[in-house]
């Protein structure tokens, strides 16, 4: 039997990276939202316009994505101004009703921006760090001094590793006990083994990551001209694009077209069809929290080596990851030992290795773990006034220096929204009541309430629901606005509703 939720939650998933961007964060956001939705929450995305998509647009199972017209300043990320986003967002966040803003990256401005407007707002905010920081170079020490910042009033921090926990505590000032480890998930239906892909005379190896430094691609130069002199029967397969192809761009000509295939970016929908052609992967990163791509690869059947940074021992079992040093050398060698390995056949079966790691990282265990997350914020107290906000921000945790300049941004918001509120009073946002009737239908109690809608007068919506049957009411002038009510009239008393005639506005609802 499913099991019956308490409360059905409205997030809203902020970030500067998603669809039609490709990577990690990218993938995380878009197969929680669906997990989420599947569950009964409602969820939309909130993220910048990317080429033509911008506006409003409906993905997978109705996922709602608002590309906004902002445009982005460096690496894909917007200008951080923190106050001229307030009026399109506080919009967004009262049409939805939204009930928790849950931001991703810490590389993304936009989302940032979003939590601390949601907590200006009194909704709660969670976060999400994808990523590791050092401490050492200028670029991280002021990375480091904006994201304590930026976490200060959040309600809960979200990590992908243990190692990426104690990264985010000790350079964003976090409390430990503010921070869950949660790490990504795959769709082990989708990247399983085909060794009929694979060519029985050539062993190939297959590298997906951007192509940027942090993700080692300096270091897989000197590889490749190693192992293509030593072993003419090895190729090389590599997905993805960034600044640093035109150092592998110069190996191919090297080593010739025949030996080194680059692809170029990637769809992830595509990524298994590249990964079941190989043999063995090839991780190069220097930093890395969570690496979802050793993961895919072990699960399609190829072996994999990796370099030993961050979270990535985490990963997966010592039997199923050659690990190394991020150097030439101990990359090189433990290459070389997948390779005999692949010769041999004394490495682990394909299917094996499918079999061991199809159920560890599963994407409805991540939204389980998230849920518990939103219903510890739930109940947490929120109050939006500067008086409890402040000593937050100065005191507590950004400082005397920046403690001055956050506690200027935070009134000045604080005043733009006084002024938004008198421009465009939060009654007069339209609410989008047709998005309940699919919330609804998804929940498994027979009568519940969701919290967080409510209508224009302060009505609670109630939602009354068994397996065959669903409604949604929502009482507002008292008039009660219904959704399929000839199949709910054992769960309604119409004595005291007079029907007329159909509702504009409202798609199939009916007036009663």
């Amino acid at each position: 039997m499913k099991e019956r939720l308490a409360t059905l939650h409205v997030i809203c998933m902020v970030s500067d990276f998603f669809y039609p961007n490709v990577g990690g964060v990218e993938e995380h956001i878009f197969q929680l939202s669906q997990c989420l939705l599947a569950r009964g929450h409602k969820v939309v995305v909130v993220t910048h316009v990317y080429g033509d998509r911008r506006g409003v647009r409906y993905m997978t199972n109705g996922l709602k994505v608002y590309y906004l017209p902002i445009q982005t300043f460096y690496n894909q990320s917007v200008l951080p101004t923190f106050i001229t986003s307030i009026p399109l967002l506080r919009n967004i966040f009262l049409r939805e009703r939204v009930t928790i803003v849950h931001g991703h990256s810490a590389f993304s401005t936009m989302a940032h921006e979003s939590m601390n407007l949601a907590r200006a707002m009194g909704l709660k905010s969670v976060f999400t760090d994808h990523s590791l920081f050092g401490f050492a170079d200028m670029s991280a020490i002021v990375t480091n001094n904006l994201l304590s910042l930026s976490l200060a009033d959040v309600n809960h921090c979200i990590c992908v590793s243990y190692v990426g926990k104690e990264n985010t505590v000790l350079r964003a000032n976090v409390e430990q006990e503010k921070v869950s480890v949660i790490p990504n998930a795959l769709d082990s239906q989708v990247f399983k083994p085909n060794p009929a892909k694979r060519p029985k005379d050539k062993i190939n190896v297959i590298v997906m990551s951007r192509l940027m430094y942090r993700k080692g691609v300096d270091l897989q130069p000197a590889i490749i001209r190693y192992i293509c002199q030593h072993y003419p029967y090895v190729n090389f397969i590599i997905g993805g694009d960034g600044p640093k192809r035109s150092l592998l761009e110069e190996v191919r000509d090297d080593v010739g077209a025949a030996r080194l295939c680059l692809l170029g970016a990637v769809p992830h929908g595509q990524v298994h069809s590249v990964l079941v052609k190989g043999h063995i992967f090839l991780n190069t990163s220097l930093t890395e929290a969570f690496c979802i791509a050793i993961c895919e690869a072990v699960c399609s059947g190829l072996q994999v080596v990796s370099t030993n940074v961050g979270g990535i021992p985490e990963v997966l079992p010592a039997h199923l990851i050659h690990l190394a040093h991020p150097n030439v050398a101990s990359l090189t060698e433990k290459l070389e030992l997948a390779i005999r390995l692949e010769e041999t056949g004394g490495g682990v079966g394909p299917w094996e290795m499918h079999l061991q790691v199809r159920n560890t990282y599963l994407w409805s265990d991540v939204m389980r773990r998230t849920e518990i997350v939103y219903s510890k914020v739930h109940e947490q107290e929120s109050s939006a006034d500067l008086v409890h906000r402040i000593p937050r921000l100065w005191y507590k945790k950004c400082g005397l220096v920046a403690g001055w300049f956050m506690m200027f941004l935070v009134t000045l918001q604080f005043l733009i929204l006084k002024l938004c509120d008198t421009l465009w009073p939060a009654e007069g946002v339209k609410v989008h009541l047709c998005e309940l009737d699919r919330v609804a239908r998804r929940s498994a109690r027979r009568v519940i309430v969701i919290e967080g809608y409510t209508a224009v007068n302060g009505e609670e919506i109630v939602v009354l629901h068994d397996r065959q049957r669903c409604c949604v009411a929502v009482n507002i002038e008292e008039r009660l606005f219904l959704r399929d009510i000839q199949k709910c009239r054992d769960h309604i008393d119409h004595d005291d509703h007079k029907s007329v005639e159909h509702t504009a506005g409202l798609g199939n609802d009916v007036l009663v």
